[in-house]
């Protein structure tokens, strides 16, 4: 596919998906996710790529929400009920990589911006950042899973109060709360989302996977499902060379260095 929203960067041991629509601070449309969806499908067979971070182009936004300019085209219920959990599927495909996916939030994070960062496994944000969910103030709600992964994320109360009121909050009240993961003025960004990205290559891709795996299945399950997944996701990383490797070099006292298999 040739991209036209977004740019990639392949390096090491992260590769980037850079949202590119500058003239509407990063907004998406459906486009955007097909191009998002292909990049992730590159990467998740290039054994080459440990991590993927997800950002914005420029130092005002990471994704600034939907592409207001398209939705407000009129298009009716029939059609929107056919195109929103294609965009849903998508988002739950970079909650589901197998691959860590790490959020650089480079400046405001609305709407889908702040539910694309939902589906990341972290979330870095400059101290200057802003996230929420003002869908209700258009006369709509959140539709790629903002209604459902925030309360999972913060709690019922909290993301009731930012998803009816359609309030933002401060990237300081975002990371009080659950939302963020770290904040950091936007000087130091790079450098933490690196040492995060480094720390994670660092891992074993397999137990990487079955981590994620068992987090978010258990999450959406009861107490006992939850952990049944888990004996599975334990009990397939013992079949695994990077197990052996691991073990080994703990009892060497020395660094282990995981193969992904």
């Amino acid at each position: 596919m040739e991209y036209e929203d977004i740019r990639v960067t392949k390096g090491d041991p992260a590769a980037i998906i850079m949202i590119d629509r500058p003239k509407v601070l990063n907004a998406i449309r459906y486009r955007t996710m097909l191009e998002i969806q292909d990049a992730l499908n590159d990467m998740a067979s290039d054994d080459a790529v440990r991590v993927v971070v997800l950002t914005g182009a420029g130092d005002r936004a990471f994704i600034s929400g939907g592409d207001i300019s398209i939705m407000s085209r009129g298009a009716g219920y029939v059609e929107t009920l056919a195109e929103v959990p294609r965009g849903q599927a998508i988002a739950t495909e970079i909650e589901n990589f197998p691959k860590p996916v790490v959020a650089r939030i480079n400046g405001v994070a609305l709407g889908g911006g702040t539910e694309l960062a939902m589906c990341c496994d972290l979330r870095i944000a400059v101290d200057t950042a802003i996230m929420g969910l003002p869908e209700i103030t258009l006369g709509i709600i959140p539709g790629y899973g903002g209604t459902q992964r925030l309360p999972r994320l913060i709690g019922m109360s909290k993301a009731g109060e930012m998803i009816l009121l359609g309030e933002p909050v401060s990237a300081t009240e975002a990371f009080r709360v659950g939302l963020l993961n770290r904040v950091v003025p936007a000087s130091e960004l790079d450098r933490e989302v690196e040492k995060v990205c480094a720390r994670l290559s660092e891992m074993s891709p397999v137990a990487l996977h079955m981590a994620k795996a068992a987090m978010n299945s258990g999450i959406q399950a009861d107490l006992r499902t939850g952990l049944e997944m888990e004996a599975r996701c334990f009990s397939l990383t013992f079949g695994t060379e990077d197990r052996v490797e691991g073990m080994k070099a703990f009892l060497e006292k020395r660094k282990p260095q995981f193969k992904g298999y």
